[in-house]
Order: structure tokens, then C-alpha cells, then sequence
């Protein structure tokens, strides 16, 4: 089975959360990269001030590659461990992933 990238974007308050969860899981997850970012349209709640001001609100991106199988498998640890995280995600061939 081909890899994939997923893609996993989350209120900053779950990221902690969802982090261990990949962390449990070597046998799925052999590494993964965490970054900021900003939740911007309407689909992202505004609640703090901040972010009203700002019309943004904080996320955490994480992503990583692997078999959709594995990623498959995450998606539903996530969902079930987890289920009103308010977790978006999305899954992308990657047509090569190697190191330097």
C-alpha cells in the first residue's frame, strides 16, 4: 500500500492530547512534525477576544507519513479516544519520502 500524508489541524487545548495518543503508538506513528497555525473562516469558532480582534483563531498542524493503513488506523484511535476533539483532517499520496 502506497503512503500518505496525513494532515491532522486542532484547537490548540487538544493537541497536547493528541500528540500522546500518536506517541502510544509506535507500531502506527513513527514520527510526526507539530507547527502553529491559524483557524481562519466560518467554519472556525471566534470565542476568546483575541481572536475576535484578530478574526483568527490558534491551531495546531500535525502531520506525518506513513501506510494508509497506519493513518487509517490513527484517524480512528483519534476518534475514539477523543471524540469531540474537533480534529479536521485530510489524507494526500506522497509520491516520494525518503531522507538526506
Amino acid at each position: 500500500m502506497a503512503d500518505v500524508l496525513l494532515n491532522l489541524l486542532m484547537p490548540d487545548d487538544v493537541a497536547q492530547h493528541v500528540e500522546d495518543l500518536l506517541l502510544s503508538r509506535p507500531d502506527l506513528i513513527i514520527g510526526f512534525t507539530a507547527s502553529p497555525a491559524e483557524g481562519h473562516g466560518s467554519a472556525v469558532s471566534l470565542v476568546e477576544a483575541a481572536e475576535l480582534v484578530s478574526g483568527h483563531a490558534p491551531r495546531t498542524r500535525i502531520q506525518t507519513v506513513g501506510s494508509e493503513e497506519a493513518m487509517r488506523e490513527a484517524l480512528a484511535l483519534i476518534k475514539k479516544e477523543l471524540p469531540r476533539a474537533n480534529v479536521f483532517f485530510w489524507l494526500m499520496p506522497v509520491i516520494e519520502a525518503g531522507r538526506l
